[in-house]
Formats: structure tokens, C-alpha cells, sequence
């Protein structure tokens, strides 16, 4: 026999050797090698030893850190910012310098920031504390900035002073400025990013002003209370900015025709138009406003106060995709209204009807059958009654509520609001009926819910 065919005689005897101990319990036991195992080493030679164990190496517990160490390592403060927001993180950011490189290392902590720079107080300034400033803005990624009491030297200084905002500026806000024309047309060829503006009591700007100077690029818009803006103000808003997204306009001067501007350029694009305070717009001007913008989500006409039950039929017909609607400080809408709300507008998140004085419990009924509306508010609606309350109570999506300054409702009925179990928050303020005893009782069942007292 050969010595490779006894070989595998010597295994295979050796493997069915072992398979009977196994089946009779003997794996583990010590014993001395059979004849069977002998002659296998015989032929075959020992069996190559088992490679020594190497013991693993246990990794070094890291040492405790001390409290001075504790407080400026990288890994906890990136935790630890987390937990305020972008206005607390200005005042942590002057505890030191190690806090302050890293806030200022990432625009993340910043974001939804805004510079508010008031021109008084830059007038008195050196050049180098304002230069630090801008580089702030800059190592931050704070892209937005109002100016406030600014005058036409003061939009050049800001120019001189802060060239990089040429590219870097998004967004600018002009408060209670005498600027005139030519400073704002300076500011805004000087901001070639620029895509939102804001005019708050700007009382030498001029309609002329805004036809000279209003880019392309601008897509959101806001003019409030400044004394020249009437209708040829809105023409050249229409004509000039095809890309508008956002139009908010406050004066009391514009009237329907004003509405009537808005062409086919702007109906793909805007989307949110704000009117507050127009006292001049009528009916009429909400038809303007339903055939030239018919997809708009959000629209507010508070303070509108000629506005009436069959302007808001107008839009509850032909305003379909709205999602917001502000009917504040509306005296003419009705119940009526309301019921013309409930059957046609069916994706309304939001309706705002502060001091709409002749709504009733009926219109609060129309309205609780609205199962898209998250936030309500009916500050100060006179006639609304615990009745009411009991139709609010059937409005599972609702999350925010206002009932502030509603002088009819009582304890025992805005008790009844516990059943709102999604509410998230809850204003009683200036109500009679509201006690220290039911906020403890609405705080005990609603523990989620913000109670604004």
C-alpha cells in the first residue's frame, strides 16, 4: 500500500474514531492518544501547533477632562449651541474669544439673522469699529441688513465702508429714512444680489423714484407708510419685477385701478400679496385681483375696510389654491362670508378674522367644518359666544387659537377647549371669562399647549 492511500486510511479511521466519541459525550475529556491516532502521527508527523493566543490590547480609557477644559472643547460646544437659537447666540458669543471663533466659524448658527445698523449711532463711530463689524457680518454669512434713519451720505458711507456687500447683501430693509431717490438708486445699483427690499416710512421716496430704480431681480417687496406710494407706485411694481413672489403694500392712497396693473407676468410668479390698510380698495379691486392673480396661497386684506361679503364670495370662488387668508379689521364680512369660506376654500390653513364684529356663533359653525385649518384667530370678535366655543371644540387639526379680548364667552365654556387635544397654542388674553383656575384646569389637560394669559 502506498503511503498517500494509507494515509487517507489513517484520516478516515481517525474522523470516524472521533465521531463516535462525540456520540458518546467524551468532546473535552482528556485521554491518551489511540493506536489509531498513534500510527496517524506515525505516518503523517505531529500535528502543527496552534498559533499562541495574543492577548487584545485594551484601549486606554480617555481622562476626564477639567472644568476649564470642559467648557472650551470642540465636541461639547458644537453639541451644546444646539440648544439656543441665533439671537442667544450673539450674547455667547461675546463670553470669549474661543466661543466667539466658533459661533462666527459656521453661517449655520446665524441663519434667519438680520443687521439692524441704526445711522445715529454710526455717525459717531470710528471707521475701524464699523470695518470689524462688516467683517463680522461676512465670517457669519448674515445676509441681511436694515438701515434705520439713513440719510443719502449715510447709504454712501455704508457703500464706501462695506464694499463686499456688493455680492454678499441678499436682503435690505430702509426704516424711517429721509433718503431720496438718488440714495436709492445708489444702494440698490450697488447690490447686485439684492432680492429683497423693504420701504418703511420712507417719506421722500417718490413713485418716479421707483420707476427709475426697481430691478428685475427683486422678488420680494414690501412698502408700508410711506406718504408718496399710490397707485403709479403699483404700476411700476407690476411692470418692472416679472419674477415678484411677494408683495406687501400699506397705503392708505391706492385705489381698485391700482390692482388693475397686474398682468400675466405676475400670475405664474406671485404667490403672496399682503394689502393692509388700503382703505381706498373696494369690490372692485378684488376682482382685479382674482382675474390677474389667480394662484395666489396667501392674501391678506386687513383693514380693507370696504371690503364686503361679495368680495369675499369673489374669492372663496376663484382663489382656490389659498392657503391664509387675513380678513382683520374687516367691519362689512359677515356670517355670510364665512360660509362662503367653509364651502370653497378647502385647502385654507390659516384665517385670521381679529375685530370682524358681526361674526356670530353661526359663522363659527360654518367654520369648524373646515378640517385642513391649523390656526385660527378671533381677537376681539364681540358677538361670539360659549356656544361657539362648543363648534371650535369639533376642530381635530386645529393647533393654534386665539380668543383674546372676546368679551362674551365665559369660564364654563372655554373649559371645553381641553378637548382640543392637538392644540398647540392658546390665547385667552383681555378674555372675562378666563381665570387663574381654568388656565391651571387647560394647563392640567393640555400640557403640550402654550397658554398665552
Amino acid at each position: 500500500m502506498s503511503s498517500v492511500s494509507a494515509q487517507g486510511v489513517v484520516e478516515r479511521a481517525s474522523a470516524e474514531l472521533s465521531r463516535r466519541i462525540t456520540g458518546l459525550g467524551l468532546r473535552g475529556r482528556k485521554r491518551s492518544p489511540s493506536v489509531v491516532e498513534r500510527m496517524a502521527n506515525a505516518l503523517c508527523g505531529p500535528a502543527a501547533p496552534a498559533p499562541p493566543r495574543v492577548p487584545r490590547r485594551r484601549r486606554p480609557s480617555p481622562r476626564p477632562l477639567l472644568w476649564n477644559q470642559f467648557i472650551l472643547d470642540d465636541r461639547f460646544l458644537e453639541k451644546f449651541f444646539l440648544f439656543f437659537n441665533s439671537v442667544d447666540r450673539r450674547t455667547l458669543a461675546q463670553v470669549c474669544t474661543r466661543w466667539r471663533d466658533i459661533l462666527y466659524s459656521s453661517p449655520r448658527w446665524w441663519t434667519g439673522l438680520i443687521a439692524v445698523l441704526d445711522c445715529r449711532e454710526l455717525r459717531i463711530s470710528t471707521g475701524c469699529c464699523m470695518q470689524r463689524f462688516y467683517n463680522s457680518l461676512m465670517r457669519r454669512g448674515i445676509r441681511g441688513v436694515v438701515l434705520i434713519s439713513a440719510s443719502d451720505d449715510d447709504i454712501n458711507e455704508f457703500i464706501r465702508q462695506f464694499p463686499l456687500s456688493a455680492h454678499h447683501v441678499h436682503a435690505i430693509g430702509l426704516k424711517g429714512c429721509t433718503i431720496t431717490d438718488r440714495g436709492l438708486e445708489a444702494i440698490l445699483d450697488h447690490l447686485q444680489v439684492l432680492f429683497e427690499l423693504e420701504l418703511t416710512g420712507c417719506n421722500e421716496i417718490t413713485e418716479a423714484g421707483l420707476w427709475a430704480c426697481l430691478t428685475p431681480r427683486i422678488v420680494s417687496l414690501t412698502l408700508t407708510d410711506c406718504i408718496n406710494i399710490a397707485d403709479e407706485a403699483v404700476g411700476a411694481v407690476a411692470q418692472l419685477l416679472p419674477s415678484l413672489y411677494e408683495f406687501s403694500l400699506q397705503a392708505y392712497h391706492v385705489t381698485d385701478a391700482a390692482l388693475g396693473y397686474f398682468s400675466p407676468k405676475q400670475s405664474a410668479s406671485l404667490s403672496v400679496l399682503r394689502l393692509q390698510s388700503c382703505w381706498e380698495l373696494t369690490n372692485h379691486g378684488v376682482v382685479n385681483i382674482v382675474h390677474s392673480l389667480p394662484n395666489l396661497t396667501v392674501l391678506s386684506l386687513s383693514g380693507c375696510s370696504k371690503v364686503t361679503d361679495e368680495g369675499v364670495e369673489l374669492l372663496a370662488e376663484n382663489l382656490p389654491r389659498l392657503r391664509s387668508l387675513d380678513l382683520s379689521w374687516c367691519p362689512r364680512v359677515t356670517d355670510s362670508s364665512l360660509e362662503y369660506i367653509a364651502c370653497d376654500l378647502n385647502h385654507l390653513e390659516e384665517l385670521t378674522l381679529d375685530r370682524c364684529v358681526h361674526i356670530t356663533d353661526i359663522g363659527v359653525g360654518y367654520i369648524s367644518t373646515m378640517q385642513t385649518l391649523v390656526a385660527l384667530y378671533l381677537r376681539w370678535c364681540s358677538q361670539l359666544r360659549d356656544f361657539g366655543v362648543q363648534h371650535l371644540c369639533t376642530m381635530r387639526s386645529l393647533q393654534c387659537l386665539s380668543l383674546a379680548g372676546c368679551p362674551l364667552l365665559t369660564s364654563g365654556g372655554l373649559s371645553n377647549l381641553i378637548q382640543l387635544r392637538q392644540l398647540r397654542e392658546l390665547e385667552l388674553t383681555n378674555c372675562p371669562g378666563a381665570s387663574p383656575e381654568l388656565f391651571d384646569y387647560i394647563h392640567e389637560h393640555l400640557p403640550k399647549c402654550v397658554i398665552i394669559e
